[in-house]
């Protein structure tokens, strides 16, 4: 009955893990997670542009499965207020991408300013930012700095 148990156990942890949310796009060829940690404008740009030029390379959306996960100064990227790249981002998640913000990030802006930053619709909480992250490497995903 024990090797039954051990054998069944080795073959349930031989099958690799994904997230459910990869699950979505079950024709991807790459998984890829995007870190926005720092305040420059010029790095949500070209965050933007990588996830833009990623969908052109493997032509379309449903064959690169692409999420944006801003914590700490990063945070801003999603902020609603005068966003530049508002059209940009709705844009992104119309083809698929995913975008998560720290909650842990956004509740410490609450507490220091008493005011809880609007994000833009379509972006998603977690609430360690890069806890999700980790988890998501762990699934599978290749993290991306830019």
């Amino acid at each position: 009955m024990m090797t039954r148990f051990v054998i069944l156990m080795a073959w349930f942890v031989s099958f690799p893990v994904y997230s459910a949310e990869s699950d979505a796009k079950p024709f991807a060829k790459q998984r890829v997670i995007l870190q926005v940690s720092d305040a420059d404008p010029t790095k949500y740009t070209s965050t933007l542009d990588i996830s833009n030029n990623l969908i052109k390379h493997y032509q379309g959306p449903d064959f690169i499965d692409i999420e944006v996960v801003a914590f700490a100064k990063g945070a801003q990227m999603f902020f609603a207020d005068d966003n530049p790249n508002r059209t940009r981002i709705a844009s992104l998640i119309d083809n698929g991408v995913r975008f998560y913000v720290c909650l842990n990030t956004i509740d410490t802006i609450h507490r220091r300013t008493g005011k809880r930053p609007v994000l833009l619709e379509g972006v998603q909480g977690v609430q360690t930012g890069v806890a999700f992250m980790l988890e998501e490497i762990q699934s599978g995903f290749t993290h991306i700095h830019p």
